[in-house]
């Protein structure tokens, strides 16, 4: 029987690990699989992922949907929606290696997609929003269908599995990007299924994730209030949508988002304001207003997005981080043995405070931040 989110509860923790060449140089998709792979102990096989940015720059002007298909019948379905809303510049099956570890895989078809442009001026939307309600519509109408990933020069992939099987089903080896994230998955809450293991995506933006989150009904209705359907009833799947909406549809800066989902106890908003205080009222503000999508509850995150990283601890730092340096990359991960399984003379590592986020760009996106 194939259980899904909420019907059983399993107490556990999960790996996560990332890293991104500030140079924008390409490295290969085995790194991040072979680092992910020294925290075997913290996954227990029921879910494992990757997203990689820049890895299809031949398609780089271009969407890239990944997509799980139950069956043909939901396929043929789907890809008449989006020969409807979309011109499709190219269409295959994702390559896969079959692997005894990887079982009762469901059909996974990308395809790169630019917006009708009739379609695109009829509905009054700009082409970022216009793909976000084409896949909200796919994932919540359309039975059989997932669309798992959605953003440009960038792609998701995930199974259930542990996660160093995963990457070599996708065959990752044969990919190449600047900056890659990976998710070791122990649910808390439920058994693993396809649509549950983690990265999370939307867009350009992908969550992996590890804890749990006591906030989740909160900000599931606080965020479907603005068009967002919460379909796998998973707190990373809203975390996801909450930096899309405040960061992208917003137009809060990463900093500010952080100070939203980890945002400061009102003791330290006081402490601040006796220094700093134009900085306590914005805080002070965004934790009033934006009140309903503050996360509670243990959680280390990293963001992935075009041109950088974010990693971010809850403000208690109830679950573990590490981030260290070499040269132009910077790694994230939850324990460092993970980070020095690919950077053996890594330097700098410290461990993030709770709730302060570590932001990393491209040198070509701006300087290195991390704060």
């Amino acid at each position: 029987m194939n259980f899904k989110e909420g019907e059983v509860r399993i107490p556990a923790g999960c790996a996560i690990s990332g890293f991104i060449n500030r140079s924008g140089k390409r490295v290969s998709g085995a790194d991040i699989v072979r680092s992910i792979s020294y925290m075997h102990d913290r996954s227990n096989g029921l879910g494992g992922g990757f997203a990689g940015y820049g890895i299809y720059p031949e398609y780089k002007e271009h969407y890239a949907f990944h997509v799980f298909y139950d069956n043909t019948e939901a396929r043929v379905k789907t890809e008449e929606f989006l020969d409807r809303h979309f011109d499709i510049i190219n269409l295959s099956r994702i390559p896969i290696r079959h692997i005894p570890e990887i079982k009762d895989e469901p059909l996974i078809w990308r395809y790169f997609l630019d917006p009708r442009p009739t379609k695109l001026t009829s509905s009054q939307l700009d082409e970022k929003e216009f793909t976000v309600k084409c896949v909200i519509r796919i994932n919540t109408e359309f039975d059989g269908a997932y669309v798992f990933s959605c953003g440009k020069n960038m792609g998701v992939f995930k199974a259930v599995g542990y996660p160093e099987d995963v990457g070599r089903f996708y065959r990752l080896d044969e990919y190449e990007g600047y900056a890659w994230t990976a998710h070791g998955r122990y649910p808390t809450n439920t058994p693993g299924w396809w649509g549950g293991a983690h990265p999370f995506a939307l867009l350009d933006y992908s969550i992996v994730h590890n804890g749990e989150i006591s906030s989740y009904d909160a900000n599931r209705r606080f965020i479907e209030m603005f068009g967002y359907k919460c379909t796998l009833l998973t707190d990373t799947e809203v975390i996801t949508y909450i930096f899309d909406w405040l960061n992208r549809k917003q137009n809060l800066s990463l900093e500010d988002v952080a100070s939203v989902i980890a945002a400061p106890f009102w003791s330290k908003i006081d402490s601040i304001e006796k220094t700093d205080p134009k900085r306590a009222a914005k805080l002070r503000y965004l934790r009033q207003a934006m009140s309903g999508l503050l996360i509670t509850g243990p959680f280390s995150i990293i963001l992935g997005y075009t041109g950088g990283l974010m990693a971010l601890n809850d403000r208690l730092k109830l679950r573990s981080m590490v981030v260290a340096e070499k040269g132009d990359t910077t790694y994230i991960a939850s324990e460092e043995c993970a980070i020095r399984a690919i950077c053996p003379d890594c330097e700098n590592v410290w461990s993030p405070k709770g709730g302060e986020p570590v932001i990393i760009t491209l040198n070509e996106e701006g300087k290195r931040r991390c704060l």
